[in-house]
């Protein structure tokens, strides 16, 4: 027979769950798409982290969807191949081999990785690029940069039938151009792209800054559109913040609820941000 004392952190653990079950009812059913990259790619800690956290929201009713990066993972295959980039204000080129590259690493390695953590957690994931089911249809971004694509049309009804079957969707952010290209497309503009085709309750985008902070260095917990362009012009948001931040405005501008930019860095980020009070990052509303 074991015995076993009720300790301060099994309390505690109880009491978190309990105060969850409001955010579990609010986000049933709910769409929820997710930006992966930065450190959360990082290490097979980190990504099985993550792909826990994935499932569990499949399995209290959320509708995750993953759009994922790779930069360093292309750079790195780019180097193995002794091909050279070309930059154009500080862009860099997308010629036909690297277009080439770009799709092998993230269609293939990086999109292939997240699969299997995820389904090694007891989710059922499934792996796309933009091309399937014309999901993404990009026209040139610009033509000095070659390969790049802003998506142009979005055809999201393969998601909700993989939701319909209780499917996870893992997206490299690969589109399709109208007379048979392939274009490379930012990780961060395919994901608020996909989030707004899909009028997603919620877009968060894990980076490793731990969100949207002030002139004083002070990290905002909420902010609506009109802020985020008046802190841009002041040049308080600036650098790396602001194509998050353009994002986010675009998501919200095409039907997204909200955008939440928040630290992938943080044990638990996701599940933090939907299921507890204080969140963990930025939200931005249209206000």
């Amino acid at each position: 027979m074991k015995t076993q004392d009720m300790n301060r952190d099994w309390i505690a653990t109880a009491a978190t769950l309990s105060s969850a079950l409001p955010y579990l009812q609010r986000y049933d059913d709910a769409i929820v798409v997710i930006k992966l990259g930065g450190h959360a790619m990082g290490s097979d800690e980190a990504m099985e982290s993550f792909a826990r956290d994935v499932v569990l929201m499949r399995q209290v009713g959320v509708n995750p969807v993953i759009v994922h990066g790779g930069g360093p993972m292309i750079n790195a295959m780019l180097d193995k191949l002794g091909a050279k980039s070309e930059f154009v204000n500080g862009k860099r080129v997308t010629d036909k081999l690297t277009v080439e590259v770009v799709e092998m690493v993230l269609s293939g390695l990086v999109n292939k990785r997240i699969v299997q953590a995820v389904n090694r957690q007891g989710g059922m994931a499934v792996g796309l690029s933009g091309k399937d089911a014309n999901l993404m249809i990009c026209d040139q971004t610009d033509p000095a940069l070659g390969f790049v694509g802003t998506p142009a049309d979005m055809n999201p009804s393969i998601l909700r039938d993989l939701f319909a079957h209780d499917i996870i969707p893992v997206i490299a952010p690969i589109g399709a151009g109208r007379n048979g290209e392939t274009f490379n497309v930012n990780g961060d503009t395919a994901a608020g792209a996909i989030a707004a085709a899909l009028k997603a309750d919620r877009l968060l985008l894990l980076t490793d800054v731990s969100g949207v902070k002030n002139a004083a260095g002070e990290v905002l917990t909420e902010l609506t559109a009109a802020q985020i362009i008046q802190m841009t012009e002041e040049g308080v948001i600036a650098g790396g913040m602001i194509p998050k931040t353009e994002t986010a405005l675009d998501a919200i501008e095409g039907g997204v609820r909200a955008v939440v930019i928040l630290d992938g860095r943080a044990p638990n980020a996701v599940l933090l941000e939907l299921f507890t009070e204080h969140g963990a990052g930025s939200l931005i509303r249209k206000g």
